[in-house]
């Protein structure tokens, strides 16, 4: 908890009225990347507490759209249409279809984590869950040429999970930005250009 709350992110978060500090990863992210365009159509996978969301919904501007989709609830946010629900299952993904319209995404974020155990045998996997999960979603809303970003945690069945990446996309590039926690093994995956 301490080391929480002497956080510098933490700290920066509240001052700048983001509602986490995961917030500033997608934001540095996207000053080396450049992911958010005005107008584009977004899709936030595992969206609460809704740092995230907040973020895409500035970068977008009032005419993008950014769906936010998790299990959990979320606080409304001006500018995202927040559905609760399990994505996997068919009403909620038909629920993000019929928010997206006729329209693919240009962009699908995933910041989704499992609760940690801390005993990386049974939290390794399930990350890995979520992150095939979040893949295959990305499969099923990006239009061609589209990007995908997700948190990946680095052990067991990485290797193959970037292979899978990289089949679908034309450029998978590593990153690991500063407000991510040293000691962490997540890093984020970026995939560029969607082969669709």
């Amino acid at each position: 908890m301490k080391e929480h709350f002497d956080d510098p992110y933490v700290k920066k978060s509240q001052q700048d009225g983001y509602r986490s500090r995961a917030s500033y990863k997608l934001i540095e992210i996207n000053d080396k990347d450049k992911l958010f365009r005005s107008a584009i159509r977004v899709v936030d996978l595992g969206a609460a507490p809704g740092g995230w969301s907040q973020v895409a919904a500035k970068l977008v501007g009032d005419n993008g759209t950014v769906v936010a989709s998790d299990i959990l609830e979320m606080s409304p946010l001006p500018g995202v249409t927040f559905i609760q629900g399990d994505f996997t299952e068919q009403e909620v993904y038909e629920a993000i279809l019929a928010e997206m319209g006729d329209e693919k995404a240009d962009l699908v974020i995933s910041d989704m984590a499992p609760n940690m155990s801390g005993n990386s045998a049974s939290d390794q996997p399930q990350a890995m869950y979520l992150v095939e999960l979040a893949l295959d979603m990305a499969g099923q809303v990006l239009r061609p040429g589209g990007n995908f970003l997700v948190k990946v945690f680095q052990g067991e069945g990485f290797d193959e999970y970037l292979k899978a990446m990289r089949a679908q996309f034309a450029s998978v590039v590593t990153r690991k930005p500063e407000a991510s926690r040293a000691r962490s093994r997540e890093v984020y995956l970026l995939g560029r250009q969607y082969k669709g």
